[in-house]
């Protein structure tokens, strides 16, 4: 192979993130024959094809997802020294953040809170919240679009994708009850029997194990509403009057005034939260301090409580 020409490479971490050669040649300035060329010269070089074409779309080969891993710590780094040659310091790129558009929101807060902190100040760093769909944020991490993918459901395994799944945090789904109603204990109770609820949807693994609970302790629960969205699952048990099936820290606030009245945690029940990323060779260093966090040993520190107690 032929010493790497870094310009030929540019232009194709330019079309690879961009996944379309059009749009790339027209914000580069230059025709996209003229791009095509660059691009062309470098798989010769390299001697294998980074593109396949798949229709009109252009598609990373197993290498071209490789070389783009490279580019990106390549040009990222490119950056920095632009940056220190310019201003003397070093300014740190947004850290990028998908979060399945479900999540609680309380949850993410308190994983983004250290970014809020006077240290990220002082960095000048700033980050970005982009929710959407699992499938959407893992095509965006697969295309170094964003940096993490915060979600409650497990990545499936893939062939072409070695996806690193970190648990963050596990946490119980317990009965949230409005504060006022003094008639139900905080244990599983006849009480319960029958009574209205607002629960996860029938695709949340928390409502298999509420409907477990309740098959096991007779209950016969009436329905009201079944809810994907955790914020809005929060009004729900906020404003209904009924009773909801839920983790706690998405009703954090309404716990904490007093609206709600957290009942009982159901034994062996529990939410998992991940932060599934790619491995790089230049990971964002704010990512790295997020899951080396003192929340994260907190959390796991508690986590371990609720299972002791659940045994």
């Amino acid at each position: 192979m032929n010493r790497l020409n870094y310009h030929h490479l540019y232009y194709f971490w330019r079309v690879a993130k961009q996944g379309n050669l059009t749009a790339t040649a027209e914000k580069l300035a230059i025709s996209q024959s003229a791009l095509s060329a660059q691009i062309n010269q470098l798989e010769h070089s390299i001697g294998q094809p980074l593109f396949a074409r798949e229709g009109r779309q252009l598609v990373l080969t197993e290498l071209g997802h490789t070389v783009l891993n490279y580019a990106e710590d390549i040009f990222q780094r490119g950056e920095e020294l632009q940056q220190l040659l310019k201003r003397g310091v070093i300014t740190l790129p947004s850290l990028r953040i998908g979060m399945l558009s479900s999540m609680s929101r309380n949850f993410i807060e308190s994983f983004i809170e250290p970014l809020l902190g006077d240290k990220a100040q002082a960095n000048q760093a700033s980050f970005r919240l982009l929710a959407r769909p699992q499938p959407e944020l893992l095509d965006l991490l697969a295309q170094h679009q964003i940096d993490v993918v915060l979600t409650n459901r497990e990545v499936s395994l893939s062939d072409d994708i070695a996806w690193q799944s970190q648990l963050l945090s596990r946490q119980a789904l317990s009965v949230i009850a409005p504060a006022a109603r003094t008639d139900l204990p905080n244990h599983i109770d006849p009480a319960y029997r029958h009574q209205r609820w607002v629960v996860p949807g029938s695709a949340s693994p928390l409502r298999a194990a509420f409907e477990g609970f309740c098959t096991q302790h007779q209950l016969e629960p009436e329905i009201i509403a079944e809810v994907d969205d955790m914020a809005m699952l929060r009004l729900l048990a906020r404003d209904s009057g009924a009773l909801a099936a839920m983790p706690a820290v998405v009703v954090r606030d309404e716990l904490q005034s007093g609206v709600l009245s957290k009942r009982f945690d159901l034994p062996n029940a529990f939410e998992n939260f991940y932060a599934v990323t790619l491995q790089r060779k230049f990971q964002h260093p704010l990512l790295s301090e997020l899951l080396q966090s003192p929340m994260i040993d907190a959390i796991q520190q508690a986590t371990a409580e609720q299972q002791s107690d659940a045994q």
